[in-house]
């Protein structure tokens, strides 16, 4: 029998331990209910006899797989290289009634869908009339047929149309060329292998279609632009498809005088003859008249400027064009607009395939179309009155996707117009959570991945925010509830939300063009004193650090104790710490079995000085309490509640990035050795002070 969705998830678990494991903790592990698990168990001894592995399950122990260890292997690899799904997530599940529909037309009964997904019948009629809008738009329509079951009605070029519309929207369509063309993909290969699209592109079709197409080793084909040459492969890969299956185009009346037999038009003619060679079919005439709309539709790296005719129209007319859009877009910046000459080109460049597109009806998707409603209002109701004299100029609708493509292109050249009358600044930003360790940390390190040189961020609790901080900060970006009436604060959830990310960005965007503010004339001997607390501090995380080992069956009760006794010789100040450690633990877990340590960070009386410390397994194995979750190492950071609390929290701050993003430091850590770890947390440390010198 086949194996469900449900029990390759449970099998991947059971397959990869060595003993029995409860039904509850697998149920919890997986995310479902218990009984659900039960009652996934039921067929399992069945299922698991043609593999030569026994189902065991034992009262008050729990349930295990027993067999031969290559046995195992061969099963894991035979469930987790195919594709599976959780039946409970609605929207994967209705994802995939989209795809069963696409694969292959036809009448199908409701039970043959319900099976398939391993729901009712009455769950997959409510999944049919939620997909049947995303089928309409590609002219597919859902036709119920009591006792017969459902078909769906549509002409083949619409199929096609919605199987691309499908790969578009779910898969990163530039893996193919990566899968198939380069020699280390192994990764890529099997990454696409499992997605959507590989049921849908035969593998050997596609890996033949390519085959084809670079074997012609033709200049028109080689210079196309990834997207293009992706979108081609793909576009010939369900052609083929299609019509191995036998579904084949019906020429539109009139096609024929559509059709100019140019230098793509033979192009297309020579790809058929390959693709004919080398599958034996024979493909209709129809077939090579798309191919040659999708080469004239594409996008070419190197465009020449005025050599050959688009659609009747050689590039000094395509230049007016472009004049008389630049015109109606802006009369009073036309005239430096038509200076620049990076957006001309591009200008130029997009317009070619977009005319194409547009005289021969081919959509096309636009990904960030709302995006750029929402962020550019102004441009894109400027570039409505664009699209409306190409309108004019060749008597077809422009949709709104092309309208929002050539607001891209006004709306940067507009940027880089501004932006050289403009001086702009970097601006500096703080970052404010509770403590200025934990939360604040996560989100600076988001915001200079995203902003980089154009923003500065420094962060604080809620209680460092002095009158020194406020006069060198524009705004803040906080957390927390956070009242500051001197300058602005941007309230964010902790993740940063692509709605917080953009209010920030618009905050950046005003800030890095206004006056830098005026520093008082104390300010040098505050700095400088502030260059001495951090150096005194830094100095004091190094020499003070501490590595200590424990036994391997530790409990977390037993570590605290252990680490209050390390970290502080007096007892009040000992309990301090294991007390406030065990609160924070309480309010979150610090243990993360994803990055294989635990960080028990806190604020604490218990310390006088910043500290950071390495614990490890006396034969630095993993921890076995299964509170640690299989994690190899932790690290104890404590921060004294005194006035350094800021600089305290950056510097432990910091150091908490260092575990996550800096392989070489964690490698060091592993090999347990204190002064290799001291040795590397010095140097890590002393670029962290001249990165804090030069910020100042």
């Amino acid at each position: 029998m086949d194996f469900t969705p449900r029990m390759k998830q449970i099998l991947q678990i059971l397959l990869k331990e060595e003993g029995s494991i409860p039904v509850k903790k697998l149920a919890e592990e997986i995310g479902i209910s218990k009984r659900t698990v039960q009652r996934e168990l039921g067929y399992m001894e069945k299922a698991l006899k043609p593999y030569r592995l026994d189902f065991v399950s034992r009262t008050g122990v729990g349930v295990r797989i027993e067999g031969q260890t290559e046995d195992k292997h061969s099963l894991l690899s035979e469930i987790t290289s195919g594709d599976f799904y959780d039946v409970g997530n609605k929207e994967e599940r209705r994802k995939r009634l989209i795809l069963e529909i696409l694969k292959e037309k036809g009448l199908k009964k409701l039970f043959y869908y319900s099976s398939r997904f391993q729901v009712s019948e009455a769950t997959i009629s409510t999944d049919l009339d939620a997909i049947e809008e995303w089928l309409n738009q590609y002219g597919l329509f859902i036709r119920k047929k009591p006792g017969s079951g459902i078909e769906v009605e549509g002409g083949e070029a619409d199929y096609r149309r919605a199987i691309r519309a499908f790969i578009d929207e779910n898969i990163d369509t530039s893996l193919i060329r990566e899968a198939y063309e380069t020699d280390e993909s192994t990764q890529g290969y099997e990454g696409l292998q499992k997605s959507n699209v590989a049921q849908i592109l035969n593998d050997d079709i596609l890996k033949r279609v390519i085959n084809c197409i670079m074997g012609m080793n033709n200049a028109r084909v080689l210079t196309l632009t990834e997207n293009s040459y992706v979108g081609l492969v793909i576009h010939i890969s369900i052609a083929i498809n299609r019509i191995l299956k036998n579904e084949t185009l019906k020429p539109e009346e009139g096609w024929e005088k559509k059709t100019a037999e140019d230098e793509d038009y033979h192009l297309s003619r020579q790809i058929v003859r390959e693709l004919e060679e080398e599958f034996e079919i024979e493909i209709p005439e129809v077939e090579v008249s798309y191919i040659w709309l999708h080469i004239k539709g594409a996008k070419h790296e190197k465009i020449p400027w005025d050599k050959g005719k688009t659609i009747e129209m050689g590039s000094r007319e395509l230049q007016q064009l472009i004049n008389d859009m630049i015109d109606v877009f802006d009369e009073k910046k036309a005239y430096y607009l038509k200076q620049d000459d990076e957006f001309i080109q591009g200008l130029l460049a997009h317009l070619q395939p977009t005319l194409i597109r547009l005289v021969y009806g081919m959509k096309i998707q636009n990904p960030v179309l709302e995006d750029i409603k929402r962020s550019y209002p102004e441009i894109y109701d400027r570039c409505r009155k664009v699209s409306a004299v190409l309108e004019k100029k060749i008597n077809k609708q422009v949709p709104e996707e092309e309208t929002g493509f050539l607001a891209v292109h006004f709306g940067a050249a507009i940027v880089r117009m501004d932006g050289r009358n403009e001086k702009i600044r970097q601006v500096h930003a703080g970052v404010v959570c509770s403590s200025g360790v934990g939360i604040s940390r996560l989100m600076s390190t988001k915001l200079e991945k995203i902003f980089r040189d154009r923003m500065t961020i420094a962060t604080y609790g809620k209680n460092d925010i002095t009158p020194y901080v406020i006069g060198k900060t524009d705004f803040f970006i906080s957390s927390l509830p956070l009242e500051q009436k001197e300058i602005p604060v941007i309230p964010v959830n902790p993740l940063l939300s692509e709605d917080d990310i953009e209010e920030i960005r618009r905050m950046v965007y005003q800030y890095e063009r206004m006056p830098e503010k005026r520093n008082s004339e104390s300010e040098f001997t505050h700095q400088l004193d502030e260059i001495n607390v951090m150096a005194a501090q830094i100095n004091a995380v190094i020499k003070y650090m501490e590595f200590f080992k424990v036994d391997n069956w530790i409990t977390l009760e037993e570590l605290l104790i252990a680490i209050g006794e390390k970290m502080s010789p007096y007892s009040d100040r000992s309990q301090m710490i294991q007390d406030d450690i065990m609160r924070r633990e309480k309010i979150g877990t610090q243990v993360f079995a994803e990055f294989g340590f635990a960080l028990f960070h806190t604020r604490t009386k218990g310390v006088i000085r910043p500290s950071f410390s390495v614990c490890m397994t006396r034969d630095l194995s993993a921890f076995k309490d299964q509170y640690f979750k299989g994690i190899s190492v932790i690290f104890v950071m404590l921060v004294p509640e005194d006035e350094n609390l800021r600089v305290n929290s950056e510097i432990l701050g910091y150091i908490s990035t260092l575990l996550i993003e800096e392989y070489e430091f964690m490698e060091v850590v592993m090999q347990g050795d204190k002064e290799e770890i001291r040795g590397c947390l010095s140097s890590y440390l002393k670029k962290f002070f001249n990165k804090y010198l030069s910020g100042l």
